[in-house]
């Protein structure tokens, strides 16, 4: 019968059942970008600074991510919505980065507005012209500091020179208040920053 056939063959060759469920991954291959972070699903996860880079392995499943490298696993997350944010682990940074570890973009921008409104859309548009935020973060921490050494209205008056000329780093922001140029931006009021319109520029709607 069925049963004498399963008691004699398939029984004594049936093993337990694994411990753990099953689950369903997904695999794909990544790079890990220059700020060590590798992009799934819009959202950004840290692997050690050391990979930067390198090509990595992702285990994707409804709940976690899990990263490998050459078959070792370097990092491991509790997976995130595409929210387009950054999650990190502190050990992944290198020495220089942890510094940094409790600004997050919100406090930047608080921080910005707080000495001005040029200062705040200058950081604003360095921040969003970094292919990850967190790649502006030392510049925007730099010009917020300078309002220590130049006071609020200078800071704010050379960013809004930076603005005019599309300078958009620490580096021209502290040019700007050595050599006293925000002093001319200051005296003609403040920019406007509107877009420019002219028949050779195509516009948005070009594209559309």
């Amino acid at each position: 019968t069925r049963r004498q056939l399963f008691e004699e063959l398939d029984r004594p060759a049936l093993r337990p059942l694994p411990v753990e469920r099953y689950v369903f991954a997904e695999w794909r291959i990544r790079r890990a970008g220059l700020d060590y972070h590798v992009e799934i699903e819009r959202h950004y996860y840290s692997v050690p600074y050391r990979f930067a880079r390198e090509q990595v392995e992702a285990r994707i499943t409804a709940n976690t991510i899990e990263i490998f490298h050459k078959g070792e696993r370097i990092a491991a997350h509790r997976r995130s919505s595409g929210n387009g944010k950054h999650t990190t682990i502190p050990d992944h940074m290198p020495s220089a980065h942890r510094r940094f570890a409790d600004w997050t973009i919100e406090r930047i921008q608080r921080e910005a507005s707080s000495i001005g409104p040029e200062v705040a859309l200058l950081c604003e548009k360095i921040l969003a012209d970094r292919p990850h935020p967190e790649q502006g973060f030392r510049a925007c921490m730099g010009i917020i500091r300078l309002n220590k050494s130049f006071g609020r209205d200078r800071v704010n008056a050379a960013c809004s020179r930076a603005l005019e000329i599309g300078a958009r780093t620490y580096g021209s922001v502290r040019s700007i208040l050595d050599n006293h140029l925000d002093r001319a931006a200051s005296t003609n009021g403040p920019a406007s920053h509107e877009p420019i319109h002219h028949e050779n520029i195509r516009g948005p709607r070009y594209y559309h």
